[in-house]
Formats: structure tokens, sequence, C-alpha cells
């Protein structure tokens, strides 16, 4: 197939999400659109879209390739993934549209005090602008090595030409926007991931009781893990490690929960989130069904499989699979991360904004302007950073990134855990420098409990960082209560005094 095809392809599928973009922002684009939609937004669409930005290009390349060294035992993350959904739904959106906040982020300047109001601002900056990113960079490699290596394009101009259409799209009505943009890709990209597992049916000749069949036979079928405590994929460690990681990536996530709160009410947003999680369970399953067929198709045909598990789909989509499957897989991996990097972006926006600029306290025209500057500035900032990941990294981008989530994360697991579950109050200045400490103590247990007792953390590196955290600010924290009684009774002694002298 062509390049100059596979171009138009894009191109007309560009055109597409032009074409909302034009027609969301035709009324209004003032920043109460662009952060949080005017609250208008119907919580089935919301849903479609949320499924298309938390798959991200990234599933598609490292989800099928897991199945060769882990089998299905993701598949234990992901059932943990739906009870944290089930957490978001009931525990944190209450408080979230109670508050009626635009930034999650105020509810620890309200809870705990303007220190952790920054610092868990930060974190989250700096989360998901590394790991968006990190998922833009896949498509950008793929887009690179499948169309513009043979015009020798350089890498660079690929890279900020993907980032200036995401920008393109996004840059007047934010979240208004995408989350129409991300139903539209959603929807393309689930279709593609359906229409590959036919096509590689085909190659294999499985009709759907074959299918399944060989698939129960093969050792790689298996989905839970018991045997092996030591192992990163024991179903304690993998389940809890999905309970927490759908918590934080989710529930305590700007992106993610800035769709939630452009909806109409609390009530549709539960639904929207309950929905979203549970359709998340056999969006996942396909996948790995998906690899497990491109093993079998491998063993069939004597292919040598690349040593990336990242590089197995892409390598069978451009070589072995044919023209049709090829044009599936560019399409719906530009549709799975493009709608995981305009939400994104438009997150990181929204946040710098409000959390570090304050934009809520300048008059509507100039914090429309700041706003702007923003956007274009973390455009910037994704071109930079995907240029770096792609100089360094070496390892399955899909564990890169919940690496990097553990360590990121985990003190907004903490804070947000000390906030909701006790009365406490703690000593804010405090709160930089405890969000600080508890990823450094959790790398060097990491190192130690490796070198000196063989066990080597997974994603429950999540839980212990939010741990120590938690632990941080309780050991410099009072009781509400009796502080307050002491004040009060303090004050009530010197007047009786004065009263009696």
């Amino acid at each position: 197939m062509s390049g100059i095809f596979i171009l138009s392809i894009i191109a007309i599928y560009f055109s597409v999400l032009l074409f909302i973009a034009y027609l969301t922002s035709k009324k209004n684009t003032d920043n109460d659109t662009f952060f949080r939609a005017n609250r208008q937004s119907p919580w089935g669409i919301v849903a479609i879209g949320m499924v298309g930005s938390s798959i991200s290009g990234v599933s598609f390349v490292s989800v099928p390739g897991m199945v060769r060294s882990i089998d299905f035992s993701y598949m234990q993350t992901v059932f943990g993934f739906f009870i944290g959904y089930v957490v978001i739904s009931f525990v944190l959106l209450p408080r979230y549209y109670k508050l009626n906040l635009t930034s999650i982020y105020s509810y620890l300047q309200q809870r705990i005090g303007k220190h952790a109001y920054k610092t868990g601002a930060a974190f989250f900056l700096i989360a998901k602008t590394i790991g968006a990113a990190a998922r833009l960079y896949v498509v950008t490699r793929i887009l690179q090595t499948s169309v513009f290596d043979s015009w020798q394009v350089p890498y660079w101009i690929t890279v900020c030409g993907t980032i200036f259409l995401i920008w393109l799209y996004t840059h007047r009505s934010g979240i208004k926007t995408i989350v129409w943009t991300d139903t539209l890709q959603a929807i393309i990209m689930l279709v593609a991931l359906v229409l590959m597992v036919v096509q590689v049916s085909e190659k294999l000749h499985f009709e759907y009781g074959t299918l399944f069949s060989n698939l129960w036979a093969d050792s790689h079928s298996r989905i839970f893990v018991f045997d092996d405590w030591y192992s990163k994929q024991h179903f304690v460690k993998q389940f809890f490690s999905g309970v927490f990681i759908a918590i934080v990536m989710t529930g305590l996530d700007q992106d993610m929960m800035q769709k939630n709160l452009t909806c109409r009410s609390i009530g549709d947003a539960q639904k929207n989130m309950l929905s979203y999680g549970f359709s998340f369970i056999p969006v996942n399953f396909l996948f790995l069904v998906l690899g497990f067929m491109l093993l079998s198709l491998a063993n069939q045909q004597h292919i040598d499989l690349p040593q990336s598990a990242d590089q197995i789909l892409v390598l069978f989509a451009t070589t072995y699979l044919g023209n049709a499957v090829l044009l599936i897989f560019i399409v719906g991996i530009i549709a799975a991360a493009f709608s995981s990097a305009d939400s994104a972006l438009a997150a990181l926006t929204t946040s710098f904004s409000i959390d570090i600029m304050g934009v809520e306290n300048e008059s509507k025209l100039k914090a429309t302007k700041i706003r702007k500057w923003i956007h274009i500035a973390f455009s910037l900032l994704f071109i930079l950073i995907i240029l770096l990941f792609g100089a360094l990294n070496n390892k399955s981008i899909i564990d890169t990134i919940y690496i990097i989530a553990s360590y990121t994360y985990g003190p907004l697991l903490g804070m947000y855990a000390f906030g909701f579950f006790t009365k406490r109050i703690t000593n804010d200045k405090a709160t930089p420098y405890i969000a600080l400490s508890s990823p450094i103590i959790c790398y060097l247990l990491q190192v130690y409990s490796t070198k000196y007792f063989s066990y080597s953390f997974g994603y429950e590196l999540l839980m212990l960082n939010g741990f120590l955290t938690f632990v941080g600010l309780w050991a410099f924290s009072y009781k509400k209560t009796n502080k307050a009684f002491n004040i009060e009774t303090s004050l009530d002694s010197i007047l009786t005094k004065k009263r009696n002298d």
C-alpha cells in the first residue's frame, strides 16, 4: 500500500475531526467551555470517549505483545480496574460534584492547604505530560516507519506535524470538542480491533468455536497466578495494583475526571463511570486474544518474532497481514493515540491554568488569553519529550507508563486518602517534602529488596508510595476536634478570668 494512500486516509480522518471542532466551537470558546463543556455533555457519549482515552495507542502495541511473556495474566489487573472504577463512582465523584470543582486538585487546598494543592497539581502535571508523550511516541514512530521513512521525512517533522494537528482541533473549545471527537475515535478504534481479529482469524483458518477451543488448550491462556508470590504476576499483586491504578490514573487524574465533570449531574457521571469501567474488561480481553492469535500465526508460519513485545503487532500489520490490515491498523492506532493525547493536552492546560496560574481570579478576557498560551506551551513541551523518549526508551511502553504512575501518582493517592478517610489536620508546609520523600524511599526499597532479598516490586509500588505519603501526613498531624476544643477551652478560661478580675 502506497504512503500517499495512507496519508490520504489520515487527511480525510483529520478533516472529520476539524469539522467536529468547528461545529462544537461555533457558539462559545470561553474558559468554561474549554474546561467543563458548560456541563452539558451526555453521559453515554462521555463513556464511549473515555474508553478510547484509556486504551490509547499503547494498548494496540503493548497489550497483544504481553501474551508472549505473561500469558493472559494482565486480565487480573483489568478486573482490579473495575473495582477501582466502582470506588471512583461512589467515593470520589460525589465529593467532586458537591464541591463543584473544575480542577480536582482544588479539593486538596480546601481539605489540607495550599502547599498540598500545588504539590498535587505538580505531580499530576509531571505524570500526565510524560505519560501522554509516551503514548504519542508510539503512534509517531509507527507513522514514521510505515509512511514517512520512505519519503525521507525527518522524525522531528512527523512529531511536530502530529502535535500541530492535535492543537488545531482542540485549541478553541477544548473538552467540549474532545468529548465528541473522542467518541468518534473510540468507535473507530474498537471497529479496527474487531476487524483485525477477524482478518487474523481468516489467516489462521479459525472459526469462532475453533478460536476459543485452541485458546483454552494453549498454555498462554492462563489468567490467574497463585503459585509464586515472588512473581510480579501473582493475583494479589496484580488485582490490587489494578484497583489502585484505576483510582489514581482515573479518579485522581484531571484528564479523566474532567470529562466526568462535564456531565449534567452526579447521577449521569456515575452511570458514565460504571458503564465505561465494565466495557474495559471485554475490550482488553479482545486485545489479548489478538495477541494469542498472532503468536499462533507466527508458530504456524515459522515467523521470527522481534525481541521487543511492542513490535509484534507492528511486524504483522506492516509485513504479513496484507494492505487491508495495515490500513485498519494505522487508522485504529491513530484514533486510539489521539483520543488520549487530545484530552491529556486539554487537562494539562486546565490544571496549569487554574492550579498554577489561578486564571479563575482574572478577568474573562485575560483568563482566556492566558489559557491559549498555556495550551501552546504544552504542545511544544510534548514535542520535546516525545523526541527525548524516542532517544532513551527501550522497554515496553505500557510497563514504563505504569512505573511512572507508581512514582508520580503515589503521593496523590496518599494525600487524597488522608483527606477522605481522616479528619486530622496536618502541617501543610511539610506536604511537599513528604510527597517528594515517598518516591525516593520507594526507589531505594526497590533497589535493595531486589539486591538482598530477590524480591522485585511490580505495580504494588503505587500502593507503597501512597501508604508512605499517608503515614508522613499522619505523623505531622493532630486531631481537629481536640485542637479546636483546647483553643475554645483556653479562650473560655481567659474570658472567665477577666470577668472575675
